[in-house]
């Protein structure tokens, strides 16, 4: 059965209501939560049997529905398409300001022609993807959404050949909000599909989150049987993406591509609720209602193009 999560709404009451703030309350709904998710360690069998991970020491491992959980009502998200999880780092949890979590996901599209990712000129690529971004930010102003600017690279593409591994990471800014936001994003191709993980954090935090990618780049990959290696041309599907497209899709080119469309660009703001004083977390969240239109935009920028 679907927990109901009543943090946020409890969070909401508190900040416009005149009565008295009960803080107990509150700390006892953020202890149930966080007591309520099952932490897996260790090698993690993904749903569906195609994907799996190694994690190291310090690594936790969510399961689909606590996933959805931290994503929907801890972090504010609107509903998105299944996950495979959630993975937090060393120290990390769904709560603490300055956290971060990967979302895991896997889009069964077909086996990637990477041919394509030693010829693709990613510097070029930006600027398209930038140009797409703007178009989108006139329709987004019709529809009273915030802009949302693609700056540049946080983390330049990079195409590992050997295993079939690819990274980047964007810097966007979401009109009205001071800080960049990151989103980090790997990409693991399989016989028939393509295994996903994505970071969203704020840019100040991308040593940290470049690390902590890096090391589930590593822990990541296809089973036995399912792995790119394990192609059958006479049998098995070919998706109509390349390597480029899997880049640009995330930014509005007008390719179709994964299943968790609507995670990116979701502002990491829409879930820093340290418990470290009520009264600071009531002021964090009289924020959190502006951004969450800049969350919107983002969801209505990805769907676009689904």
């Amino acid at each position: 059965m679907k927990r109901q999560v009543l943090l946020l709404p409890l969070l909401a009451a508190c900040i416009w209501s005149a009565e008295p703030i009960d803080t107990a309350v509150v700390r006892r709904q953020i202890d149930s939560i966080q007591s309520s998710l099952h932490w897996q360690t260790g090698h993690i069998a993904l749903p569906g049997g195609k994907t799996e991970l190694r994690l190291p020491d310090g690594y936790r491992y969510l399961n689909p529905q606590d996933a959805q959980t931290v994503l929907e009502q801890l972090w504010g998200n609107p509903h998105g398409e299944g996950t495979l999880g959630m993975v937090f780092g060393p120290g990390q949890n769904p709560v603490m300001a300055g956290g971060w979590g990967a979302v895991v996901t896997y889009t069964d599209d077909g086996h990637i022609d990477d041919e394509d990712a030693a010829k693709t000129d990613f510097g070029d690529l930006l600027k398209k993807m930038k140009e797409a971004s703007d178009e989108q930010n006139q329709e987004r102003a019709k529809q009273g959404y915030a802009k949302v600017h693609l700056k540049g690279w946080a983390e330049a593409p990079h195409y590992d050949a050997s295993m079939r591994k690819l990274f980047w990471a964007k810097d966007l800014e979401f009109e009205g909000q001071g800080e960049h936001t990151l989103n980090y994003f790997v990409r693991i191709l399989g016989r028939e599909g393509v295994l996903e993980i994505n970071a969203v954090s704020s840019l100040s935090e991308l040593a940290r989150v470049k690390e902590g990618m890096a090391v589930l780049n590593t822990a990541a990959d296809f089973t036995t049987g399912n792995r790119y290696a394990d192609f059958n041309k006479g049998t098995d599907r070919m998706s109509k993406l390349g390597v480029a497209a899997l880049i640009a899709g995330g930014a509005g080119i007008a390719v179709k591509v994964g299943a968790f469309k609507w995670l990116i660009g979701i502002l990491i703001a829409a879930k820093k609720f340290l418990v470290v004083g009520f009264i600071a977390m009531v002021a964090a969240i009289k924020g959190w209602w502006a951004r969450r239109q800049a969350a919107q935009a983002a969801k209505l920028e990805n769907e676009r193009f689904g």
